[in-house]
């Protein structure tokens, strides 16, 4: 519940009275800002004890008098024109007319109220003004929360492409000042990292505009009936060279085939990244089990490895963008930390959840759920 401060001010001992008692103790309910709003009201009788009342405590909306003892309220309208402070003022006046209306909206007045009024239209301009000024209180932090967001974002990208560029150029001065000879055989091992730093940032931006595409709604998506058990065997050819290397066995435990309605470029996004990070993840002579499971509308795709897994505090940030467990095992394994977050946004597209259960020197386990949009087919 919001709590805004509300502070009379009137010369009028009975008008102050009577708008703290239409106002005091009741709740209003702005359901397009989803919450209540209650009221803390302060009353003042002239400019000076404005200004006192003021020094108490912050005001959210202020309902001012036009004509004052000391001063005018187009006058403190001027004066809160030249301060930072976040308010509202709703002018009320006995001589109510149109160049007044006028006047006090252009030196910043929100709303006006002509005496004598009710408690009803005095609750009206009120309730208008609160859920103005919380509408763009939140609009406002936004707004900063969107630059703090692009400012991380631009700075984690700037970081992750840092290092690689650093590399490249190392290695291509070297080669330009022929440091180890003058045989192009002895470059090759630089020509090689330089290939593979490339190959990394590719992937970066490839992950990069997945991410963005997903998370802004502009990737066109397609639904078809789409066979997982199919997207999963391809998946498994994708790593099947990388995987022989290094001795790496890969079971996928599933029917001949099963179907779902779903975009068959997301779901072989789910597979692609759930079994190359068990490959690459995993330790030498290890293994991946793939289970792909249906029960009614919901299909279950799990993935296990025998990898080097992870720390509790590791997986509890392994779905956030840029995010990359780094240790002495991880160090030499490329990825550009956003492959996760786009899977953990793929999957919420089909209104389902993904975990991970992991443990140091043992391995991984992801589970993903999706759900079907229509009955599927198996």
């Amino acid at each position: 519940m919001e709590i805004l401060h509300i502070l009379i001010v009137d010369d009028e001992y009975g008008m102050r009275r009577g708008a703290e008692r239409a106002l005091r103790d009741i709740t209003m309910n702005l359901p397009d800002i989803n919450g209540e709003v209650r009221f803390n009201i302060r009353t003042a009788a002239d400019g000076k004890e404005l200004d006192e009342r003021m020094k108490e405590g912050p005001a959210d909306i202020l309902i001012l008098d036009h004509k004052l003892p000391d001063t005018t309220g187009l006058d403190i309208l001027d004066r809160l024109n030249k301060s930072s402070l976040d308010l509202l003022v709703i002018m009320i006046t006995a001589y109510a007319s149109l160049d007044t209306a006028v006047t006090a909206t252009r030196r910043g007045a929100y709303d006006f109220l002509a005496k004598p009024f009710t408690p009803e239209e005095l609750r009206g301009a009120v309730r208008k003004a609160a859920r103005h000024l919380i509408l763009q209180r939140q609009a406002r932090r936004l707004a900063e929360e969107k630059r703090q967001v692009r400012f991380q974002f631009v700075s984690v990208l700037a970081h992750e492409m840092k290092a690689p560029i650093a590399a490249i150029e190392g290695y291509l001065q070297m080669i330009h000042e022929r440091s180890v000879g003058d045989k192009l055989e002895d470059y090759d091992h630089m020509l090689d990292r330089c290939l593979v730093r490339i190959e990394g940032m590719r992937k970066l931006i490839a992950d990069l505009l997945d991410l963005t595409s997903i998370e802004s709604g502009q990737r066109q998506r397609t639904l078809t009936s789409v066979d997982l058990c199919e997207c999963a065997r391809q998946a498994v050819e994708n790593v099947r060279t990388e995987a022989q290397k290094r001795d790496i066995s890969i079971q996928v435990n599933a029917p001949s085939s099963l179907s779902m309605e779903a975009d068959r470029t997301e779901i072989e996004m789910i597979f692609n990244n759930l079994i190359s990070n068990a490959v690459k993840y995993n330790r030498d002579h290890g293994r991946v089990d793939v289970t792909i499971h249906m029960s009614g509308d919901e299909v279950r795709v799990q993935v296990q490895d025998t990898g080097i897994g992870m720390t509790q505090e590791e997986t509890q940030r392994l779905f956030s963008d840029f995010s990359r467990i780094k240790n002495e095992k991880t160090r030499h394994i490329l990825g550009s930390g956003l492959g996760l977050s786009t899977l953990k946004k793929i999957v919420m597209l089909y209104n389902g959840e993904i975990a991970v259960k992991s443990k140091p020197e043992v391995g991984s386990t992801f589970a993903a759920t999706l759900h079907n949009s229509r009955k599927a087919v198996q």
